[in-house]
């Protein structure tokens, strides 16, 4: 694995090769539902958000030129707030700014969506030659039903939802049109925003002047797709009727069939159109999130081998220990710890030790990833949280969307939980989001990852509390599959994984963890906080990840020989 060195001497090579030119000429698009780029904007619900907030950081850094598109969303859906809560206009703060052409008249794009044509603005984030675009369909050009395409994300609606998809596909590359962009590669991150393969296929149609089978076969070479999961939750699918009627309006303006567009997403013997499928037939480069991703897709996908691309942290984000503080790693963990539990004071009344081994789990509160597993065994969990000489405590976060009952109830059956069986020695810290998450990782001491394997692609928080000492006790899924903890954490093997983390908190953890305590400048502890730090800063930031997708995926797209040139 390169030294952070050599990454930089990559990238610097990069930027003076004629690749990097011909990206300056035509920059890659990436595509994504959601975007995690500032803590208070609502426009990320879990870890597919922050990590393309924390990818577009990276390419900023990197002078990489991106080009990326989302969607804005006004309205907040954090864990424990009510459905109506109040929309709020996070354009105030200034951190975005609404898209203009030459003029200083908002830009504007319209996409036919059933038998409505829906206008688009859109507001722009920048860092550096990276910058992204949201579109906004709340104009004064749109009627109040159309106005609202663009006001949740994620919304349980099938149809708001699927018109979001047409919006951010076809309206984000109509959008880069406007704005005289030709992207040499499309990244689909994700495939909900797959339909923008229909307004490349369009182009090709018009200016290869071919027919709609071949210029899907053109089209696919300038696509890439990564998929994130293998939950079917996050499987977007519709009832082909549904799509049918969304698109005929489209499929007039193409002059196409709509049951040709319809068949290319619909999954074979079935009236299920899927927006992964639909990924997959126009793409011509696929891959997972993290090697056993990969591998485990091939089970439910056959057909469609992936490479992998392990994701990876933007580490200037999540570093709350910092190079100049790695000499005394241990008291600056403890200014960190310091700071969760002051918070932890202030919302729920808890006032723990900071010397008490605090154990933390954060991430969406869904069924796959077991929340409530590490507590099963309330007894033998009360015998280590009880412990005089060697007492745990427990801290819970995570978001849900209020509109999902399954998520909702599993959310209200682990606060319930907590607070009947656990109050004094574990906790729910409601309203999960960046903030509060950095906050998290680099507070807790041990990080409990426990997802079913194979349900997990990757699992980037993980990742984010090893760069800060907290040492990983985890089942070995995503990312975990590709290292070896020895030294810096704890793996653990189905079945039972609740109570083989229990004994290993009481035989191994608990009793490194006071021992460390005695003598925390030069202890075993310390030293797998340091290893835990350096297998994240080498192996899993974005710059690895950003050179890996450059390598992998975008220069081979840039590399194919055409015979007719995309303008």
């Amino acid at each position: 694995m390169p030294t952070p060195q050599e990454f930089d001497q990559w990238f610097e090579n990069f930027k003076k090769s004629p690749q990097y030119a011909d990206l300056k000429k035509k920059p890659v698009a990436f595509f994504s539902a959601e975007y995690g780029l500032l803590t208070d904007i609502p426009t990320y619900a879990g870890g597919l958000g922050i990590l393309a907030g924390d990818f577009v950081q990276e390419a900023g850094d990197r002078e990489i030129p991106l080009l990326a598109v989302g969607l804005y969303y006004r309205e907040a859906q954090n864990s424990l707030r009510p459905v109506n809560y109040p929309p709020q206009d996070y354009v105030a703060k200034g951190d975005l700014k609404l898209v203009t052409n030459e003029h200083g008249e908002k830009l504007l794009i319209s996409v036919p969506i059933h038998h409505s044509v829906v206008c688009a603005q859109a507001w722009q984030w920048r860092k550096g030659n990276a910058v992204v675009y949201l579109l906004d369909t709340n104009v004064p050009e749109n009627q109040q039903q159309d106005r609202e395409i663009t006001a949740r994300l994620y919304t349980e609606d099938r149809e708001m939802r699927l018109k979001q998809e047409m919006v951010l596909g076809i309206g984000g590359f109509r959008f880069l049109q406007a704005l005289g962009f030709h992207p040499s590669v499309y990244h689909l991150n994700e495939g909900h925003s797959a339909f923008l393969a229909l307004e490349l296929v369009s182009h090709e149609m018009k200016h290869q002047r071919t027919d709609f089978s071949n210029a899907c076969e053109f089209a696919k070479k300038h696509i890439v797709f990564t998929n994130h999961t293998l939950v079917a939750a996050g499987q977007e699918q519709f009832a082909t009727e549904l799509v049918s009627a969304m698109l005929d309006k489209y499929a007039e303006e193409l002059a196409l069939p709509v049951g040709d567009i319809v068949a290319l997403g619909t999954i074979e013997g079935s009236n299920i159109f899927a927006m992964t499928s639909l990924s997959f037939r126009l793409s011509s480069q696929t891959n997972g999130v993290s090697k056993l991703h990969a591998s485990k897709a091939l089970e439910v996908w056959p057909k469609n081998p992936m490479q992998s691309v392990t994701n990876g942290i933007y580490v200037p984000r999540w570093d709350k220990i910092g190079a100049a503080n790695e000499g005394n790693f241990w008291q600056q963990h403890q200014n960190n710890k310091n700071e969760l539990l002051k918070y932890i004071k202030k919302i729920t009344g808890e006032d723990w030790d900071q010397n008490t081994l605090l154990f933390g789990w954060a991430r969406r509160i869904v069924p796959y990833k077991r929340p409530l597993i590490f507590v099963e065994n309330l007894e033998k969990f009360f015998s280590l949280a009880k412990n005089s000489e060697k007492p745990i405590r427990l801290v819970f976060s995570g978001p849900t969307d209020n509109q999902n009952l399954g998520n909702n109830s599993l959310l209200l059956e682990v606060q319930k939980f907590l607070q009947e069986k656990l109050k004094g020695y574990a906790t729910l810290l409601p309203n999960y989001n960046m903030e509060l998450a950095q906050m998290m990782v680099s507070g807790c001491d041990v990080w409990l990852n426990t997802p079913v394997v194979g349900s997990e692609a990757s699992g980037t928080s993980g990742m984010k509390a090893a760069l800060n000492g907290a040492l990983p006790l985890t089942t070995r899924d995503g990312w975990i599959a590709e290292v070896d903890l020895t030294g810096s954490g704890w793996a653990v093997d189905e079945p039972n994984v609740g109570e083989k983390m229990l004994e290993i908190a009481e035989r191994e953890i608990a009793p490194l963890y006071y021992e460390h305590i005695t003598n925390p400048w030069n202890s075993k502890w310390n030293a797998r906080m340091q290893a835990g730090r350096k297998i994240i800063s080498e192996q899993f930031s974005t710059t690895r990840m950003l050179k890996e997708y450059i390598e992998q995926l975008y220069l081979p797209t840039l590399a194919q020989k055409h015979e007719h040139k995309y303008e």
